[in-house]
């Protein structure tokens, strides 16, 4: 007989050993797939949320100053049905504008030489503008605003290019990309807008 060397069985403390770290890789696996997959759901819900329901926007411009600034964050509400006051941001040749609601479907719009506003013979009151102006305005005064559509003006009304003129014209409904409800860059002026 030849004689083979049996290897001896391992102590089963270093089999529960090994077991146990195997258990631990596993748990550890499982862990890190489930956080992974928790993180691209929550980021896809926030990307969604944010195109879809609350757009965020970065300002361009000067059109809107006092209220906004050129380089001011905002967050928008994508919702239907906007008043006159409301500040909303539409899209306009693959741009997007941001303008204040000044009249709606059906309301005649008129403004006079010095730039204040009439809508439907009633003067509008604006405490947001610092200075009135005509402005570039190309329509015809009085204007009734077209069905579906809301006419618009920026509140540095000597500078924008709104409604008052044939480029730009009424804001159609299905252009709009919400309302703007809240400057949240530069933090110093963090709040609601109005």
């Amino acid at each position: 007989m030849s004689e083979e060397k049996k290897q001896p069985l391992p102590e089963l403390s270093l089999l529960e050993a090994e077991l146990e770290r195997e258990r631990y890789k596993n748990k550890y696996g499982k862990v890190l797939r489930s956080t992974a997959f928790s993180l691209i759901v929550v980021a896809a819900a926030a990307v969604l949320i944010a195109v879809l329901l609350l757009p965020v926007l970065q300002i361009s411009g000067s059109s809107m100053t006092e209220s906004l600034q050129d380089g001011d964050i905002v967050v928008a509400l994508n919702s239907s049905g906007y008043k006159t006051g409301d500040v909303i941001a539409f899209y306009y040749n693959n741009n997007i504008l941001v303008k204040r609601v000044i009249a709606s479907s059906g309301d005649w719009v008129d403004i006079d030489e010095k730039g204040n506003v009439y809508v439907n013979d009633e003067p509008l009151e604006e405490p947001y503008i610092t200075e009135k102006s005509l402005g570039d305005c190309n329509i015809t005064l009085p204007y009734q605003v077209p069905d579906e559509r809301c006419f618009v003006m920026g509140d540095h009304r000597a500078t924008s290019i709104d409604s008052r003129n044939t480029a730009v014209g009424c804001v159609s409904n299905d252009m709009v990309i919400g309302k703007i409800l809240v400057r949240v860059w530069p933090l110093s002026e963090l709040g609601m807008v109005e």
